[in-house]
């Protein structure tokens, strides 16, 4: 028997194919969660099954107490698309890759002859660990139950009352540069440049939050490209490994030595040569124009949808394919997520008003299409 931690939709899907899914009863879905964002190059992607078998004939683990190849090969690829200058540590979940970023902070602010304070937003998520939850900055995150919590960590509303708060103490702040589970909200340019100016000026670590935004999830490898700033930390998950568990964190602070932090599984053969492939194919579907177009598209039918329904929706927000729309009525916001399922198309919620959306990179334009179709067939029925 399964612990009662989820909260499960009575389906159960058996096969899926780019972004459609279908249920055992032979039901198909589009979908536009893409696993939370993770599925990038949607389901059962044949380069990726191929990279899979090939290394399963071969090796899937030795440790980390011996040479990875592919992990290497990963590590100065992500390394150069960064620009260079960025040592990586490979783990297994977003949790864990900000796991690490706490521990490259304080370990940074202890050389610095500070305490350990990490700031991060109120509006903010990290993470399920006890570490990353006392740095999540949403209440409801923090239940009594899961007490006593981490001291450490500080949350402000917004980027200027961060600012206001810097002190001898802060070794880091932390800032997921559109807030995935608050609401797909893309943080102000302006206000994350003068952020990133400070701390550089104060010598206080920059790191950004990209586990959901990260790897072309905006249109940009990082985030941080279209926001023109260098953190000092990025940490990475979901669509690194298009379903395989792989998680990153990238520092250009180097000051880990042996013993300091590791992982059993981390980093292993099968999930680095998969994760080598999927950054692979997708720079060549943002270098080829696709994805841009894909975007663009997608936006356009948004856009669209809350024209024709600005009864129900307020406004679209977010950045490439890390998309929402905002819901008049709170109380809608699961019955539009449950109709659109019966309808026969995923979509998520983030925060208290938000529809979700993550569809694949790669989207085909009939699965765009078709996925619109059933969502629009599912606010009508809501509507009537």
């Amino acid at each position: 028997m399964l612990m009662n931690n989820y909260s499960r939709a009575s389906v159960s899907f058996v096969r899926g194919k780019g972004a459609t899914l279908w249920d055992k009863g032979g039901k198909d879905y589009i979908d536009f969660a893409s696993g939370i964002g993770v599925c990038a190059l949607g389901h059962s992607h044949k380069g990726v099954e191929k990279v899979i078998s090939k290394q399963a004939k071969t090796l899937l683990h030795t440790s980390n107490l011996y040479n990875i190849t592919p992990q290497s090969k990963l590590a100065d690829k992500i390394s150069n698309m960064l620009g260079g200058g960025y040592e990586l540590f490979f783990a297994n979940s977003g949790a864990e890759a900000n796991e690490c970023a706490i521990k490259l902070a304080r370990k940074f602010g202890f050389i610095k002859g500070r305490k350990s304070e990490i700031i991060s937003l109120k509006n903010s998520f990290h993470g399920r660990t006890i570490a990353t939850l006392a740095m999540t900055g949403q209440n409801k995150f923090h239940p009594d139950e899961f007490g006593a919590y981490p001291d450490g960590f500080k949350f402000y509303d917004d980027i200027d009352e961060i600012i206001k708060n810097l002190n001898q103490n802060t070794a880091a702040v932390i800032i997921e540069l559109v807030q995935g589970e608050g609401g797909i909200n893309p943080l102000d340019k302006a206000k994350v440049q003068e952020l990133a100016r400070i701390l550089k000026q104060r010598d206080i670590l920059l790191i950004t939050d990209e586990v959901q935004c990260g790897v072309y999830r905006t249109g940009e490898f990082v985030t941080s490209k279209l926001y023109d700033i260098t953190p000092d930390i990025i940490t990475f998950a979901k669509g690194l490994g298009n379903g395989v568990p792989i998680s990153a964190c990238a520092s250009r602070v180097s000051i880990f030595k042996p013993g300091d932090h590791g992982s059993t599984f981390g980093g292993g053969f099968l999930v680095t040569s998969v994760a080598e492939y999927v950054l692979s194919q997708l720079s060549r579907l943002k270098n080829s124009g696709k994805l841009d177009k894909k975007i663009a598209k997608f936006e356009k039918n948004l856009d669209k949808l809350v024209e024709q329904n600005s009864d129900i929706f307020l406004k679209r927000v977010g950045l490439g394919l890390m998309q929402g729309i905002v819901v008049k009525d709170s109380n809608l916001l699961s019955k539009i997520v449950s109709k659109a399922l019966e309808c026969g198309v995923l979509v998520l919620r983030s925060g208290d008003s938000t529809l979700r959306f993550l569809p694949p990179l790669n989207l085909s334009k009939k699965e765009m299409k078709d996925g619109f179709a059933r969502l629009k067939l599912a606010i009508s029925e809501i509507k009537k």
